[in-house]
């Protein structure tokens, strides 16, 4: 099946009673045994639970892995991916990535024992130059958030290989719909399913798709074991979201691209982080493990034409606030909200400055997201 058939119909059809046409939620917190020992395959919806598991088949499917976890946000995916690891074990990743996830490793992590390196993933040898004796976990995040740089995830891979490091890939970004990285070497893929996967900005979620049977254990083991699993009904909102992904990101990406063109030509703006443009450094590997560009982008705004907060106050279909990933536009300020807990010593290794502004564009009529923006740009009084 292409993508698209996929993601309608599997993990769908699980009602043999009634041939409901959605997967039945099943919103019980326990199943009864038939005899000691004896179930029909569920017992304790922590542990498992026939709508979240019609959610993972189809996000392995979509993935390409051999299994899935779903779990109750993206943070808690991250978390059960890192519970693969020891104190004293070391991990390299990026210096631009997710804001939640830098403070999780340098705050909560560390002061478990964990050593960590923030590099630039785009430079393989800087990711080379970084891996100890002691190096365990490459984690990669591409595109990054918020400045959309490419790691090369195949180079990565197989460096990583070579060495008997797991990787491991945010693929919240693209989704599967725009990139696999379980095709390119990576060990496990995470996503917040939050953000495109259920696209509708009405529930939080997080999954762990594993490309081998042995990390699929271990893996569900852990998610069931530190109780980071997601309830039945947030599953089956992701399960419906799922269905129209293909066509969200098609036209998340035709909107983001014009946005990024327009905001490219502006005389306000001084950047424009996107993919697609021509003008990213990094075209040979969008080119080789991307099918899309997406519809993230970012951009430095000249402050010394430009009022920050009349800016965000004049937008009227851009709302302000953090996530990602809606049919609605939204838009942002890495710098005091999705990163701010990097500290400004981590955000200005990063790249990130006070100028840098996040876009999640949404569904709405590319025109009116274009003169939205125009006009508040270049209506400052």
């Amino acid at each position: 099946m292409k993508k698209k058939t996929r993601s309608i119909h599997t993990g769908v059809y699980k009602d043999t009673s009634y041939n409901s046409v959605t997967t039945p939620i099943y919103p019980t917190s326990n199943f009864y045994f038939d005899a000691l020992g004896k179930t029909r395959g569920y017992d304790y919806t922590r542990s498992g639970n026939p709508t979240r598991s019609a959610l993972e088949e189809n996000l392995a499917a979509l993935e390409g892995g051999v299994a899935a976890s779903a779990t109750a946000t993206g943070m808690a995916a991250i978390t059960a991916v890192m519970f693969f690891l020891r104190p004293g074990d070391h991990v390299i990743t990026g210096d631009d990535i997710y804001g939640g996830t830098y403070r999780l490793f340098n705050q909560a992590l560390r002061a478990m024992g964990m050593d960590f390196s923030f590099v630039p993933m785009r430079d393989v040898s800087a990711v080379q130059k970084a891996i100890r004796t002691q190096t365990r976990m490459i984690w990669i995040e591409t595109p990054s958030n918020p400045l959309l740089n490419i790691t090369d995830i195949a180079r990565i891979t197989e460096l990583a290989k070579g060495k008997n490091i797991l990787t491991v890939a945010d693929n919240t970004f693209l989704s599967p719909y725009l990139q696999n990285p379980l095709e390119l070497g990576v060990d496990m893929v995470v996503h917040s399913t939050t953000k495109y996967l259920n696209g509708h900005s009405d529930v939080v979620g997080g999954a762990v798709v594993y490309g081998r049977k042995e990390l699929a254990e271990k893996g569900k083991a852990i998610v069931n074991a530190l109780g980071l699993s997601q309830s039945p009904f947030d599953s089956w909102l992701v399960l419906r979201g799922i269905k129209t992904l293909g066509q969200r990101m098609e036209a998340h990406e035709a909107n983001a691209r014009r946005i990024a063109e327009f905001l490219d030509q502006h005389p306000s703006v001084k950047k424009v982080y996107y993919p697609g443009l021509k003008t990213h450094p990094c075209q040979d590997v969008i080119q080789k493990q991307m099918k899309g560009s997406g519809g993230m982008l970012a951009f430095e705004l000249d402050r010394s034409k430009v009022d920050l907060d009349r800016f965000f106050s004049k937008l009227q279909y851009f709302l302000l606030a953090e996530s990602l990933g809606g049919v609605e536009s939204l838009i942002e300020h890495p710098w005091s909200m999705s990163h701010a807990s990097m500290g400004e010593e981590g955000l200005k290794s990063s790249g990130i400055t006070p100028e840098t502004i996040r876009v999640s564009v949404g569904l709405e009529d590319a025109e009116d997201l274009i003169a939205d923006l125009g006009q508040a740009l270049d209506h400052q009084n």
